[in-house]
């Protein structure tokens, strides 16, 4: 069953992953959502922007390591499927904007990343976690990360896993503002309302110019990383005893007054 929420505001799609219990973890059912949704808003023409939230307290914990472990999510049947929502936000020629109310990690950090614009609450905290749980990126994190917050931010996050807060995420350029939590959903409006005021051929073949001309061409970059990660095959025993340690220091973290929240799928 999907978690996944849909709602139409004028020429706005809000999409919000609605699984607090499991900070909004992505199972297999909820990717094939996200991505059919996505697809079904970038082919109306009436649409101007997508906002993608998350149901409170959390963004989005990256995969159910869950059903990773369980053997009930493998990436491979994921591209089979055509289901792979951090793909599909690549392509897109609508703009999107990630309105990140909590924690984004890992694969939650690879949704913001994808998205065009991002907005934080002051409840935001980011994490890459992938070294930790024992899974190689392959939703463009280890290329749109260094070209978001450059490259010694970037390994920073990644080798290490820590959390990086709201205002130290504007500062390096991982989002573009941070609001109060209670006005985050009506800021992201507000952006989306501001581009649908625009031309939308000259806005789409801008978004295409900006990737394009960043660096190493994105599709290439983009393939090369997700060539790697599906060649290295995911240990479920070991994902299953990581996601615990996972947990456990992010119990110990809050404990010691640390304000980072692994969450209990972080991925």
């Amino acid at each position: 069953m999907s978690r996944l929420s849909t709602e139409r505001h004028d020429a706005t799609v809000l999409l919000r992953l609605d699984a607090p219990a499991r900070r909004n973890a992505l199972d297999l059912a909820t990717m094939r959502d996200l991505a059919g949704q996505l697809r079904a808003a970038d082919a109306d023409p009436e649409v101007r922007a997508i906002v993608l939230t998350g149901a409170d307290p959390a963004f989005c914990a990256g995969l159910d390591l869950e059903a990773v472990a369980a053997g009930e999510l493998v990436l491979e049947e994921v591209d089979a499927l055509d289901a792979d929502p951090w793909l599909v936000l690549q392509e897109l020629g609508t703009p999107t904007i990630a309105a990140v109310n909590g924690p984004a990690v890992t694969g939650g950090l690879e949704l913001v990343l994808c998205c065009d614009l991002a907005i934080a609450s002051e409840q935001a905290r980011f994490a890459d976690t992938h070294a930790r749980v024992g899974i190689h990126p392959s939703g463009g994190l280890t290329v749109l990360l260094p070209r978001y917050v450059g490259l010694r931010d970037a390994l920073g996050m990644s080798l290490t896993g820590r959390f990086v807060g709201a205002e130290e995420a504007r500062t390096i350029g991982l989002v573009n503002a941070v609001v109060p939590h209670d006005t985050l959903l009506p800021a992201a409006m507000q952006t989306a309302a501001a581009i649908a005021e625009t031309d939308p051929r000259i806005l789409q073949a801008l978004l295409g110019t900006y990737r394009e001309l960043s660096g190493v061409p994105l599709p290439d970059a983009l393939a090369r990383e997700r060539v790697r990660g599906r060649s290295l095959a995911v240990d479920t025993a070991a994902v299953e005893a990581r996601r615990a340690g996972i947990i456990e220091r992010g119990r110990r973290l809050t404990d010691d007054g640390d304000d980072g929240d692994d969450g209990p799928d972080a991925s």
